[in-house]
């Protein structure tokens, strides 16, 4: 496998203030990796940085081999996409004209969510929230990029449209796209995940594939439990 992404040592937060701390990961080309955590782990915090939002406060990010402090719009010219947390999608635009915002063809976003075809006229801000996210994910996956970043594609949606987002997540996997996902509910996330980092107050608690956290839950919740919040890693009643 080829390493997209990795971290060495990494420190980031919001001034001089340090979310997470001391961070080693990696991302290889064709795998989901999820970034698994309590609210205020330092997951979000996390992706923001590698994604070049964020300056690093200390360690290194290397992206294809170099060592890299680029902004954002620098790394997505090389290949990076990035789903934020809060859904990135223009409510006063139509469906279609949010799909050209990106990078990638309308049509290559159609291809892999034939669904929004039927709502491409309609404003965003008119759409599901399920329909809202769809639309961001569509975005970022017809770029075709090499690394896709994803923050809690699951936030607040039904079991259905999990599952959709989540399969087409595993399904660009297996095109070779590397995936870092961010996930509260660790079973959405173990359900597709190759391997696994389990972050506690900012710091690697567990990691290792996804069959081998998926026997440590015990512990995974343990960690959930000890964080500034109770956060359950089962799932919960969503609306779509």
């Amino acid at each position: 496998m080829t390493t997209l992404l990795e971290t060495r040592g990494l420190s980031a937060g919001y001034g001089k203030l340090a979310a997470v701390r001391d961070l080693d990961l990696h991302v290889e080309r064709g795998e989901v990796v999820a970034l698994l955590g309590p609210n205020g782990a330092g997951k979000s915090t996390t992706l923001k940085t590698l994604a070049g939002a964020l300056p690093p406060l200390g360690g290194e990010v290397v992206w294809k081999g170099e060592v890299t402090c680029a902004p954002m719009h620098r790394r997505v010219r090389r290949g990076l996409a990035y789903v934020p947390e809060e859904r990135s999608v223009f409510m006063d635009l139509t469906a279609a004209e949010n799909l050209r915002v990106g990078d990638g063809p309308i049509e290559k976003a159609l291809e892999l969510f034939p669904e929004l075809e039927l709502h491409l006229k309609r404003k965003a801000g008119l759409l599901s929230g399920g329909q809202q996210q769809i639309l961001s994910l569509a975005r970022a996956l017809a770029t075709d990029p090499d690394l896709l970043l994803a923050d809690e594609l699951s936030l607040g949606l039904a079991p259905l449209v999990v599952h959709r987002l989540l399969e087409a997540v595993q399904a660009a996997a297996s095109r070779g796209v590397g995936v870092l996902l961010v996930e509260q509910h660790a079973r959405h996330a173990l359900a597709v995940a190759d391997r696994v980092y389990v972050l506690q107050r900012g710091r690697v608690a567990l990691q290792g594939t996804a069959q081998e956290i998926l026997g440590r839950l015990d512990e995974v919740e343990q960690t959930y439990l000890e964080g500034p919040s109770i956060a359950a890693v089962t799932d919960s009643p969503t609306s779509a």
